[in-house]
């Protein structure tokens, strides 16, 4: 009865799709086709719950907007993070088990967000990101510690995706209109269709968008020149409706919809094949975020209220095509928040912004397994968390005069959280997150800035709860039941649930500086630079024991008397538990620029990452080797036509513990055209043309021997009409 009582209160809350997101969207959109490249000139909503310029934000923050998304023609999310440094995706050519990774954090360190809907489904090999990037209008990289705003979760950053409105399709005077297209990629022959419709009143106070994207995927060509077996569909929609009914009031509904069908192993990660302990599964994906919100903006400065409501359902069901075991984990995520900005206004250019709200969101996940003897499924608990948060944060603007502006933003977060599952102890713990950050624009062009956080990472059901069956291996030290060249008898590793764990935290300082730039070669051109070096102290990370009786693996001559006996779950210490056991010290660089014209344009970054085990000196984390990227073009016919080239540099990845997992570096180019008229009758029309990965380079970027897509051509093409 509770959870329907929430699950109506959000319902009731309708209204939203991130308020200060639509904020941004309605302050920022721009007509499609026109590249804007320069970070300046780009909001971001995410980096302070206050929209403001992300060259601006004393931090670490890269926003990728349509057009740019466009150019990427990319096929999953992750296909355009070669443009955000510091972040990268160490799943591997799958669609299916996309895991991002942020300055060397992943899973719980990572928050996703769907128009500010926390995605709380998280799974060693399912994937998070359940979303067509034909839906997304925009993509927020918020590097580095924001528990001060967002709580448990954002260790390493936020990942926070804004989607399609209807004034990304209908140019001034326009009331309706559509978009169609459609693509082709040969490295896994995947065909994709899209459709997208709009609506909007003439009074401008009502409009409603949908889009539907379909594709259909099979087999992956790999650099190495091996074939990886994958079959997959997806077809993923969105439908938005947002009214005005007063200039002081927005009200937004959103739908996300994602269906996924796909024929892989069970650990569909890496290059990995279907065998026994990796069964091959089908596997189907079902996920809906419905997000609500209400924007109160009236005439007073004290006044700008986003009230946020959303619910997110995540079922992941795998059947085993040889045997009739199906497993599946459902989470669902019930959420709402509140924040208002207070603005004051202290003479002489300087001003006060205060942001401040509160946040409740509970996760609850249930796992079942029909060959269990109780039909639940091993690491998977059926479990509830819930969260409960309260944030601060002043922006104070001190204008002082020739000397320059002065920015100071601290910020605080309280948080409580609570765990429970059936049978088991509950557990509960509360965190403070402190933030402040610093810049100093001597004048407008340049900026110094510096901050420092506390933040933390709560640990999950899964980690607390994880019981039952984790893992199955022969039992070498006895005869099997046909003797000694029979099959083998075999054990089990059994999850233990840990209810002592305690939170990840850390202590992080960054300092960069960075400059913007206009009319440097051309009238109206803009050149950005923004470069950082971060240090992060990472305490009680948490991590995967797993004990095995080493007479396990001796044969009987070998098994002596007093040795412990071979045998399955904790008696015999045949067990997995999550532990706190690593503190972690995590460092590097990251630098951006950017640069557009009438005539050409740049976006480049580069990344170095180093993460060190303090006790030991082992490396840890989510470590890659240093990396440059480059995105070049030119502009023609008036910016009808572009012709571009991207490159990603790689030195040799020797940061390992082991030598064999050590990789070597690679270069890997691509290159695109895009044409798009700007007026006359083909005005609407867009195609793309590219090739990715030209020279069919053999290069690994998750792993040692997981070789990445080899040569890809590409085709899309779209018409969209309005009236």
């Amino acid at each position: 009865m509770k959870k329907a009582l929430f699950t109506g209160a959000c319902i009731a809350a309708l209204g939203i799709g991130s308020a200060a997101a639509q904020t941004a969207n309605d302050e920022n959109s721009q007509a499609e086709g026109a590249i804007q490249l320069a970070q300046a000139d780009v909001l971001t909503v995410y980096a302070t719950r206050n929209p403001l310029p992300a060259f601006d934000y004393p931090g670490q923050v890269t926003v990728i907007e349509k057009d740019v998304i466009e150019d990427f023609n990319p096929s999953t999310i992750s296909d355009i993070f070669d443009a955000v440094p510091g972040a990268s995706f160490d799943s591997g050519p799958r669609r299916t088990g996309d895991t991002p990774a942020v300055r060397g954090l992943s899973g719980e360190g990572v928050l996703v967000l769907f128009d500010g809907a926390r995605q709380s489904f998280l799974s060693g090999h399912d994937g998070r990101f359940f979303i067509d990037p034909d839906l997304v209008r925009a993509v927020e990289v918020v590097r580095g510690p924001t528990s001060a705003l967002y709580g448990s979760g954002a260790l390493g950053g936020v990942i926070a995706l804004r989607t399609i409105t209807a004034a990304d399709f209908l140019e001034e005077g326009e009331t309706a209109g559509f978009k169609i297209g459609g693509g082709y990629q040969s490295v896994n022959s995947e065909g994709r269709a899209t459709g997208t419709g709009v609506w909007r009143s003439s009074d401008n106070k009502t409009d409603i968008i949908g889009s539907l994207t379909y594709r259909n995927a099979s087999d992956i060509e790999l650099g190495s020149g091996f074939a990886l077996p994958s079959k997959d569909e997806v077809l993923s929609s969105l439908l938005k409706t947002t009214v005005r009914p007063s200039d002081d009031i927005t009200l937004s509904a959103t739908w996300i919809r994602y269906g996924g069908d796909s024929v892989d192993p069970s650990n569909p990660q890496g290059n990995n094949t279907a065998g026994s302990g990796n069964e091959l599964v089908e596997r189907d994906i079902d996920s809906d975020t419905v997000i609500g919100a209400i924007n109160y903006d009236p005439a007073s400065a004290l006044i700008d209220l986003n009230l946020t409501g959303y619910y997110t359902s995540n079922n992941v069901t795998e059947d085993e095509v040889s045997s009739p075991r199906i497993v599946t984990r459902d989470v669902e995520t019930i959420g709402v928040s509140l924040d208002n900005r207070s603005k004051f206004s202290l003479g002489s250019g300087s001003e006060l912004t205060f942001t401040y709200g509160g946040e409740f969101y509970r996760d609850e996940q249930a796992g079942t397994d029909n060959t269990s003897a109780d039909g639940t499924r091993g690491g998977v608990p059926n479990a509830t968390a819930k969260f409960y948060g309260a944030f601060a944060q002043a922006e104070l603007i001190l204008d002082l005069g020739a000397p320059g502006v002065l920015t100071l933003l601290p910020g605080v977060r309280w948080d409580k959280f609570e765990n429970e599952a059936p049978s088991a102890p509950g557990t509960s713990d509360e965190a403070v997150s402190p933030k402040i950050g610093v810049s100093y624009k001597p004048i407008d062009e340049v900026i110094v800035f510096a901050n420092w956080s506390e933040a933390f990472r709560a640990p999950s059901f899964n980690e607390i709860y994880a019981d039952n069956l984790h893992f199955e291996i022969p039992n070498l030290s006895v005869p099997g039941p046909f003797g000694p060249f029979g099959p083998p008898y075999f054990v089990s590793n059994f999850f233990i649930p840990n209810p002592d764990l305690v939170p990840e935290e850390s202590e992080t300082w960054e300092a960069g500086a960075g400059f913007d730039f206009d009319n440097l070669l051309f009238k109206g051109d803009s050149l950005t630079v923004k470069g950082s070096y971060y240090k992060s102290d990472v305490t009680n990370l948490i991590d995967l024991e797993v004990n095995i009786p080493f007479t396990c693996f001796l044969t009987p001559s070998e098994v002596l008397p007093f040795f412990p006996p071979c045998g399955s779950g904790e008696a015999f210490g045949n067990y997995s538990r999550n532990v706190n056991v690593t503190n972690a010290e995590l460092d590097g660089v990251e630098v951006e620029v950017q640069y557009d014209s009438e005539y050409f344009y740049l976006r480049t970054n580069f990344a170095t990452i180093d993460g060190r085990d303090v006790d030991t000196g082992d490396y840890v984390g989510v470590l890659s080797p240093d990396t440059f990227f480059a995105d070049v073009g030119v502009k023609l016919v008036d910016g009808d036509i572009r012709i571009g080239g991207r490159v990603t540099a790689a030195s040799d990845f020797t940061k390992v513990n082991d030598t064999a997992n050590a990789r070597d570096g690679y270069t890997v180019g691509d290159v695109y055209l895009v044409w798009q008229p700007q007026k006359g009758p083909l005005e609407g029309l867009r195609i793309d043309l590219g090739v990715d990965n030209v020279a069919d380079t053999d290069y690994e970027v998750v792993a040692a021997g997981v070789s990445q897509p080899g040569r890809n051509y590409k085709l899309a093409v779209s018409w969209r009409q309005g009236f």
